[in-house]
């Protein structure tokens, strides 16, 4: 079988101390598979001197190159922006801090040359993590089992392999509030995991508050389900029933016993009670009405304020209308 060729997507986002302890251990396993390869980093508005180091070593390395953003817009935008511009045959998307094993693309392209088009890193355990976020991570998957449009592998994540039949389908893909790790299970495709074990993070710390996460996850309910705005029908309904079952009990003991002096602090705790549901109903439907407003407005996902190396030659043929930008 002829050698495939292979591209690399890195999102990086102040990453200057993993650039060369990354490339030092990434490099040598793409040599090893095969000699026609690329790797694509995505800075995602980096302060350091991520960019600069970056085209450090494009210029040693010319299958290195990467794109820049002109801001910060988030990782599942740089994943995006990757894809777009990504060519090879085989696209690995992967992290740059090392916690996702250089090494583990050789079985992923191993199980793409046995007719998967889609290979995914699945991690085997989260000892890394704090018991909350092990807690949180588990009632998301759950929630989304049970609400979401499709089901999501156990433990897989951004690390993962796809072939250029499922990239061509992503990259029709343009909702601004990105939920990857469902675009992935959408699109379909034979599918296998590899079981990995995250490393330790060797420079810098998690950018994934408890904040992020909460807004990711909602990102990711949001995207694939309505069961968020349906559910406050069936609170509505609920509360109707208690309302009118409330009401006739209080009419039969009005005529049973008569009437009682009426309690203040009950009457305020109903009205709170109450205009805490209405405020919650209406932040969820003012939640999917912003992403409608920012889908309708049809702005670029990303702007590219410089490329280097070889994701400079991309051809603007491979980027969807919805991406094309003029070259820095």
């Amino acid at each position: 079988m002829a050698s495939p060729k292979l591209s690399v997507i890195i999102p990086v986002h102040n990453e200057s101390a993993n650039i060369a302890p990354l490339c030092e251990r990434l490099l040598p396993v793409l040599n090893r598979i095969t000699p026609d390869w690329e790797v694509v980093f995505v800075d995602d508005g980096s302060r350091d001197d991520t960019l600069d180091l970056i085209r450090d070593v494009s210029r040693t390395e010319p299958r290195i190159g990467a794109v820049s953003f002109s801001r910060n817009f988030g990782k599942e935008i740089a994943i995006a922006a990757g894809l777009d511009h990504a060519r090879g045959d085989a696209v690995v998307i992967m992290d740059a801090d090392l916690q996702h094993p250089p090494e583990m693309i050789e079985a992923f392209v191993e199980r793409w040359r046995e007719g998967f088009l889609m290979v995914y890193g699945q991690r085997t355990d989260r000892s890394d993590e704090t018991r909350a976020k092990r807690g949180f991570a588990q009632a998301f998957y759950k929630l989304f089992a049970r609400f979401g449009e499709i089901p999501l592998p156990e433990g897989a994540g951004d690390f993962r392999l796809i072939d250029r039949k499922g990239i061509e389908v992503l990259k029709t893909l343009g909702e601004r509030a990105r939920f990857s790790k469902g675009l992935y299970a959408w699109i379909g495709f034979k599918a296998t995991g590899v079981p990995f074990v995250v490393e330790e993070r060797r420079f810098g710390t998690t950018q994934w508050s408890f904040r992020k996460l909460f807004r990711f996850a909602f990102d990711g309910i949001a995207a694939f389900s309505t069961v968020p705005l349906r559910i406050w029908t069936y609170i509505g309904f609920l509360i109707s029933f208690l309302a009118i079952a409330s009401a006739l009990f209080f009419t039969v003991r009005t005529l049973l016993f008569g009437t009682d002096l009426p309690g203040f602090p009950s009457l305020i705790v109903s009205v709170m009670f109450f205009s805490g549901i209405q405020l919650m109903s209406l932040g969820i439907v003012g939640e999917y009405v912003g992403r409608i407003f920012a889908e309708v407005k049809r702005r670029p996902l990303y702007v590219v304020a410089e490329r280097i190396g070889g994701a400079a030659e991309v051809s603007d043929s491979l980027v969807p209308d919805n991406y094309r930008l003029r070259r820095a």
